[in-house]
Formats: C-alpha cells, sequence, structure tokens
C-alpha cells in the first residue's frame, strides 16, 4: 500500500538543541550504561529535555517483546534475564543529574513471569536512597493483565502512575495489536481505587486515522475511570517500515482537547500540543500535587 505523501506543517519544527548541554547529559547515560526513552524512541524533545538536564530513563531494554508498527523501539523477543546493577546505576544517574522528578518507564518484557515488577520496585528504591525529596513518575506497561505484578508495583508508592493508552479502540488492531483497550483502562482503574494517593497519567497519539470524536470518546473513558492527567501529542511516523501518518492535528485542535478535557471532563491537567509526548514537562506534577495534595 502507497504511503500518503504529507508534508510536515511548519508547527512541527523542533528548536535546535543545545549540544554541549546534551552531551554532558549523553555522557553520563553512557558511562553508568543506561537507556533513554529519548533516544530509542526518536522522541522529537530530546534536545529541549537533555538540554534542561532531564530524561526519562528506560529500564530493562533496549529490545521490546512487542513490535508495534508506530514505534521505533527495537524488537527483540529473546530471553534475556535482568541486570542487577541497573537500579543501582539508575539511583546514581537521578543523583549526579539533581533530579526533582524522574520518570521511569520500560519496554515490553512479556518474557518474565511478572512482566518487570520487580525491577520497577528495585528502581524505584534505588532512587529513594539516594534523592528522597525527588518524586518518581512510573510508565508502565499493561504487564498483560497480571494484577498481582501491578500489585507488587504499586506497593513501591511511586507518586505517579502512568499507562498510556495510546490510540482509539478502532485502531487497536492496526497499531497495538497486543493491547486491549479495556485492560488498559481496567489497570488505570485498579491504581485509582487500590492506591486514591497516587495520581494516574495516560497518553495518546493522534494522527493514526482516528476522528477527533473517537479522540474525545477516549478522554472520556480516561476521566470516567478517574485518570488525573492526559498527555495528547502528533504521531509522527519514524520510518517506513512504520505506520504512516495519516493526518497533522493543528495547534487549535490539540488546544480544543485540551479546554474540553479540563474544563468539561475535570482532568486535573490535559498537556496537547504537536510535540507532547508522556513525559513531556512530566516535573509539572509537583505544580498539581501542591494544588491538589492527597
Amino acid at each position: 500500500m502507497k504511503r500518503p505523501n504529507l508534508l510536515k506543517p511548519e508547527w512541527l519544527r523542533v528548536k535546535a538543541p543545545q549540544q554541549e548541554r546534551i552531551g554532558s547529559v549523553a555522557e553520563l547515560l553512557s558511562d553508568l550504561k543506561l537507556n533513554t526513552v529519548c533516544q530509542e524512541a526518536s522522541c522529537p524533545n530530546i534536545g529541549e529535555c537533555f538540554a534542561g538536564g532531564t530524561a526519562t530513563f528506560l529500564i530493562m531494554g533496549p529490545g521490546c517483546t512487542r513490535a508495534c508498527p508506530y514505534c521505533d523501539i527495537a524488537f527483540d523477543k529473546s530471553e534475556r534475564g535482568l541486570d542487577p546493577t541497573e537500579p543501582h546505576r539508575l539511583g546514581e544517574a537521578v543523583s549526579r543529574l539533581g533530579l526533582n522528578h524522574v520518570v521511569i518507564t520500560s519496554v515490553n518484557r512479556d518474557d518474565l513471569k511478572d512482566g518487570g515488577a520487580s525491577q520497577f520496585v528495585a528502581c524505584i528504591e534505588s532512587v529513594r536512597a539516594r534523592s528522597p525529596e525527588t518524586t518518581i513518575e512510573l510508565l508502565i506497561p499493561d504487564l498483560c493483565g497480571d494484577w498481582n505484578a501491578l500489585n507488587v508495583v504499586m506497593k513501591a508508592k511511586p507518586n505517579v502512575l502512568n499507562h498510556n493508552i495510546e490510540t482509539v479502540p478502532r485502531l487497536y488492531k492496526k497499531a497495538r495489536p497486543q493491547g486491549q483497550y479495556e485492560r488498559s483502562l481496567e489497570l488505570l482503574r485498579r491504581v485509582r481505587d487500590g492506591w486514591p494517593k497516587v495520581y494516574t497519567k495516560s497518553g495518546l497519539m493522534v494522527g493514526l486515522g482516528e476522528t477527533d470524536e473517537e479522540v474525545m470518546n477516549v478522554l472520556s473513558d480516561l476521566r470516567s475511570n478517574q485518570v488525573d492527567i492526559v498527555t495528547i501529542g502528533q504521531y509522527l511516523s519514524p520510518g517506513p517500515k512504520h505506520l504512516p501518518v495519516a493526518r497533522f492535528v493543528t495547534p487549535d485542535q490539540f488546544a480544543a482537547y485540551r479546554k474540553e478535557g479540563e474544563a468539561k471532563l475535570g482532568f486535573l491537567q490535559v498537556v496537547s500540543s504537536p510535540l507532547t509526548r508522556s513525559s513531556y514537562h512530566a516535573g509539572e506534577v509537583q505544580r498539581l500535587m501542591a494544588t491538589y495534595p492527597r
């Protein structure tokens, strides 16, 4: 099938990064042999985030056991163990970077009995041992619906639990074939029901072929499951082997998503813009926590 020939609009231009600061962060990550989703997933905000001295740490990777056709992270279904030194190295990086807020995410590890829950816990413990004032956000996979594994993660008490819904239900078969829309909603609902003090978060991409009405239906579903924060960003195809961009959503429409989500549906925050990604300006959650304490 021929890919649509869509020209990238002006509003998707990324500001030139500050190479000196990027280099120092990248050097630290290389020194500690850590992966970031910024690099592995070809995030368009890598310049801004690295220049500001922040990064979203990608654990248990870089290979993923799923091959979602929108994602640039490498596919690896081979059996692999976990590196017991990774949590220590991650905690060291957070301390050396002086982060106030850290985001820890992972590839899907469907090959592991607990989906990697124990590694998330070890990373939380390592960060808190070295940087007790740092708030922690986890961006976790669906754990194949293993709610015991979710309990293990949540007992470590992250400040924010993020799980991305990614797209509208109609496009799951095409974009997220190993995911289940209802399972992702259930994960988010279970977090709020079991750990009401934790702030819940989710995110989705637009531009894969969904309609604005479908986007609003997803937002309504997320809010019905008491999700607090939502991120919405433009899908950008990583390359010719990935799903093509079906449309470029205008900045005005992104603003409309935000207005509808916050004013009508009651999200604490909707971060919605063409270049928004799951962890973009994630540290702003500290302001929300101060404004809406639990």
